[in-house]
């Protein structure tokens, strides 16, 4: 495009002021409308990528917060996260209100800091009655592996962990041929009582 008068393409210098500053006008218009759509192209970019990273976070400390109702239900000070990742995942699935109660759970274990489960259950009830239907999945996931209905963990569920001086899980052998037909280790009659108030007894089918 020829050019003189500084450099300028004579469609401007040689127009009237107000033309010129449309002109003015017009490119910068057509700059914002350049540099806005980038903007928004690159903010479509980031707000999925955005998202994804804010999702896991939430969902770790909900975790988190289940991992550590449970150690103190169960009195334990080490629990595998994996599994506790996917009997929260399950106890949810199956009743989505679960999510408030664990958080119920674990302000309760903050306010009160119980020195034993029993404790911790005790007060959870007295301050909900509707706890105490959490607790008994959260127990039941740990010390059975069932979470919604279905087998989460097997031969790492609690209640293999207890016995495991004594009894091995079905399918599992203990030792060599006819190992079952020695006298298993004694094992002390438990002393405890009951922190929950009593459940009606169901009979699971098999």
């Amino acid at each position: 495009m020829r050019q003189d008068r500084t450099g300028r393409p004579p469609a401007e210098w040689c127009a009237t002021p107000n033309a010129m500053r449309l002109n003015r006008l017009v490119r910068m218009s057509r700059r914002d409308v350049l540099l806005g759509g980038l903007g928004l192209s690159v903010a479509g970019l980031l707000s999925p990528a955005q998202a994804d990273t804010q999702a896991p976070a939430e969902k770790d400390s909900e975790v988190g917060r289940f991992m550590a109702v449970s150690q103190r239900l169960t009195d334990r000070d080490v629990l595998d996260s994996r599994i506790g990742t996917a009997l929260y995942a399950g106890i949810v699935h199956a009743n989505p209100n679960r999510a408030a109660k664990v958080q119920a759970l674990h302000t309760q274990l903050e306010d009160s800091k119980p020195a034993t489960a029993a404790d911790f259950a005790r007060a959870a009830e007295h301050a909900d009655p509707a706890l105490k239907d959490v607790i008994h999945e959260i127990l039941t996931g740990w010390y059975r592996g069932v979470a919604d209905n279905k087998v989460v963990v097997y031969r790492s569920a609690l209640m293999f962990d207890i016995t495991k001086d004594a009894i091995y899980p079905k399918t599992y052998a203990a030792g060599g041929p006819f190992y079952w037909t020695s006298k298993p280790p004694e094992v002390d009659r438990p002393t405890g009582s009951p922190a929950l108030s009593p459940s009606p007894f169901v009979i699971e089918p098999t």
